[in-house]
């Protein structure tokens, strides 16, 4: 009847189901068939990879990959262990994928800034994974070493867990024995190279490891890494070209370093980090910059509690007990400077960097 309002019952009512109700009928691939795969460059979303069990001593195809989708957010960084389906030919044009990361046993991480006040000064970068050594480059002379770079390095290696070795160029320049007595109570390995040195001592220290490679310019670290890989030029640049043909002065790089002679011991890795002239260490814990100043712990224990070593702590007895000859006052100087630094409040002519006698 014209009017008349329809009566609806529950034949007229469609339920759909929510999203949580429906079967999940979609299974992610195990790709049990992937390939191991070692992460030695990352330029704009493309990594270059080499297959693990690819021969040390052949030159083993360069395979450019991208991250898979189900990987989510996790980064993949240079020294990563990797999964690879795909194309991993490594031919021209050939594209694999990631699909899975292993976990890392280490990562090296620094801090753009040691200025935690600016969103920059947060910003952790991890610079490699799965390092085993941090190899610090410093001449000892033209430029004369910075102890308070290479305090830096040490706090960031000790943080990550991985050994550091200090590797003094330039040694046909000036004598290490400077450098050697301010770290004389830290056991700390070093090697020494002149520019006709046959840097045996310093590939014994390589082989079997994978080591990062820091210093500022002028120290002669592009000079070693050519000395220890002369295809690293050449390496580096077939190595780039997996992005858009051109190589980023701030990228990582891992090179193979080649056997020596008719030796069977795997020479190892070094990756080259031509863009990290210095390590922010506002990621590090106030606590944990005394990883590298060992030297200092025993008076700490001997501190008031929840003293924070500062110069502002007037109570602080490590003023004392390096007064005492248990410590020498350069080292303690530079400690107090990188806690000023994390902090914030670093004022160069209250922290001076500690100099070395000529």
């Amino acid at each position: 009847m014209p009017g008349r309002k329809r009566e609806y019952d529950e034949d007229d009512v469609r339920i759909r189901p929510g999203r949580s109700s429906r079967p999940r009928t979609r299974t992610r691939p195990k790709h049990d068939d992937a390939v191991d795969a070692l992460v030695i460059t990352v330029d704009r979303g493309r990594y270059g990879c080499v297959r693990e069990d690819a021969d040390a001593d052949a030159d083993a195809p360069i395979i450019t990959a991208m991250r898979a989708r189900e990987l989510g957010r996790k980064s993949v960084v240079v020294g990563d262990r990797v999964a690879l389906v795909g194309d991993v030919t490594g031919d021209a044009g050939a594209l694999a994928r990631i699909v899975r990361i292993s976990e890392r046993t280490s990562v090296l991480r620094r801090t753009a800034d040691d200025d935690d006040t600016t969103p920059e000064g947060r910003l952790e970068r991890v610079v490699v994974a799965n390092a085993d050594q941090l190899v610090i480059v410093s001449a000892l002379s033209d430029p004369p070493p910075r102890t308070g770079f290479i305090d830096r390095c040490l706090v960031a290696a000790y943080d990550a867990d991985i050994e550091p070795l200090l590797c003094l160029t330039k040694a046909d320049l000036a004598g290490p024995e400077a450098v050697l007595d301010y770290y004389a109570e830290l056991d700390l390995p070093h090697v020494l190279v002149q520019p006709d040195s046959d840097l045996a001592d310093l590939r014994n220290h390589l082989a079997g490891r994978i080591s990062v490679m820091v210093g500022h310019s002028g120290v002669g670290k592009s000079t070693l890494v050519n000395r220890l890989v002369p295809e690293a030029l050449r390496a580096v640049g077939v190595v780039s070209a997996i992005g858009k043909g051109r190589h980023t002065s701030t990228s990582a790089v891992a090179l193979r370093l080649p056997s020596v002679g008719r030796s069977r011991k795997d020479p190892g890795w070094i990756i080259d980090t031509p863009g990290i002239r210095s390590f922010g260490l506002a990621h590090v814990s106030a606590e944990s910059l005394l990883h590298g100043f060992s030297d200092l712990v025993e008076g700490t224990l001997e501190d008031q509690p929840n003293c924070g070593h500062t110069t502002a702590d007037a109570d602080c007895r490590l003023d004392a007990w390096v007064a005492g000859g248990k410590a020498d006052p350069r080292r303690l100087a530079s400690y107090r400077r990188l806690l000023a630094s994390r902090a914030g409040d670093l004022n160069n002519q209250d922290h001076p960097e500690p100099e070395l006698p000529a």
